[in-house]
């Protein structure tokens, strides 16, 4: 049982199709499902009868490697398509945590991601072609096989983070990546917030490109600070060289990003912070209580522990014009509509003019 209802496991496309036209014909409301890491991200949807999963769909439809794409339908893992992918010396570059968990469908639905966002993106900037189920059992396609594409509409990139409240991810193509020779991590401890900020403007200064950085509170005012560099091997060593002067950056093994992993999927509450790439310190503030791990390059942070709506509403208050949004957990997901609510609202509507896809789940009750 997935939200009270009833999954429903289409092996092939076909079949999804038929499930969703039969549904549609009903006006039976309907969700979607992957490996059931991130259910709790938005609010719970209302009154869902019918949730389709993309268990069933688990073929890797086409992958050259001397291209540098790869399909694979939404219910492939990120283990199962890093594994097809290592034996050519290939990844996809994103990391989120649980792998073997995480589908691409949900992947792709949810806009998950890890600290190798600092370097690839997320997956709204590998993703270069999708193909969905309509509420109406009509599949649609956007982008293609190429990296570089302007044909029709970016229904790739509209998939990202809709939560599964458009349509049905049937497959998608991937740009893929090189995978690095070798890696190094390098860590500080004890960093104050300017500290912090200094050794960003420093990496920045020196025109080194680590593939992570993360903050990481150890207590009051104080951060761990940790980076990774990744590719070939000298050019990994002579990064790491310069990268060592700054900030009294030491070698590290990597069990703080396995740290990090765990609170990326933590609870019992977690929120996402979305702010300014220097405003470590209004973060620290916002939320002196719980686990604090923070991207000083991207702006984003991560908070778990037992945060209370008062606590939620008063960090919304100090960050904004930044976002919290609450991924895990029984607190207001979203926050206050964003000004954009009515073009959301336009767009949910071309695609589900009937409000029978995960109603209440998105933004603004959408």
């Amino acid at each position: 049982m997935i939200w009270g209802a009833e999954a429903q496991e289409p092996a092939t496309i076909e079949e999804a199709q038929d499930m969703l036209r039969e549904a549609y014909s009903a006006r039976r409301t309907v969700a979607f499902a992957g490996g059931g890491t991130r259910l709790g991200l938005g609010a719970r949807p209302k009154g869902v009868q019918t949730v389709l999963s993309s268990k069933g769909l688990t073929k890797i439809l086409e992958y050259a490697h001397s291209d540098q794409v790869v399909v694979a339908e939404s219910g492939v893992t990120l283990s199962q398509l890093q594994a097809e992918l290592g034996k050519n010396g290939q990844r996809l570059a994103i990391d989120p945590p649980q792998p073997e968990k995480q589908t691409l469908g949900g992947i792709i639905a949810s806009n998950a991601f890890g600290p190798l966002r600092a370097r690839y993106g997320s997956v709204r900037d590998l993703i270069i072609g999708v193909v969905i189920v309509r509420i109406d059992g009509v599949r649609a396609k956007g982008g293609g096989k190429v990296v570089k594409t302007v044909a029709g509409f970016d229904l790739p990139k509209l998939m990202c983070g809709s939560l599964g409240t458009l349509g049905f991810i049937a497959h998608a193509i991937f740009r893929v990546h090189p995978s690095p020779e070798a890696t190094s991590t390098l860590t500080s401890a004890g960093l104050s917030h300017a500290e912090v900020n200094a050794a960003c403007a420093a990496m920045r200064a020196q025109q080194l490109e680590p593939v992570a950085l993360l903050a990481s509170r150890t207590g009051p005012g104080k951060f761990d600070l940790s980076v990774r560099f990744e590719g070939f091997k000298r050019g990994v060593e002579q990064q790491a060289t310069k990268a060592s002067a700054i900030a009294r950056l030491a070698p590290a093994d990597d069990q703080v990003w396995t740290a990090h992993a765990a609170v990326l999927c933590g609870g019992p509450v977690r929120v996402k912070i979305s702010t300014l790439p220097t405003a470590l310190a209004k973060a620290d503030a916002a939320f002196p209580q719980g686990k604090l791990d923070f991207y000083p390059l991207l702006g984003l942070g991560f908070v778990t522990g037992d945060l209370t709506a008062e606590t939620l509403s008063a960090a919304r208050a100090a960050l904004s014009p930044g976002h919290v949004v609450v991924e895990e957990g029984t607190l207001d997901a979203w926050g206050p509509a964003p000004a954009a609510i009515a073009l959301h609202k336009a767009m949910k509507n071309r695609f589900d003019p009937q409000g029978l896809i995960a109603p209440g789940r998105f933004i603004g009750g959408i």
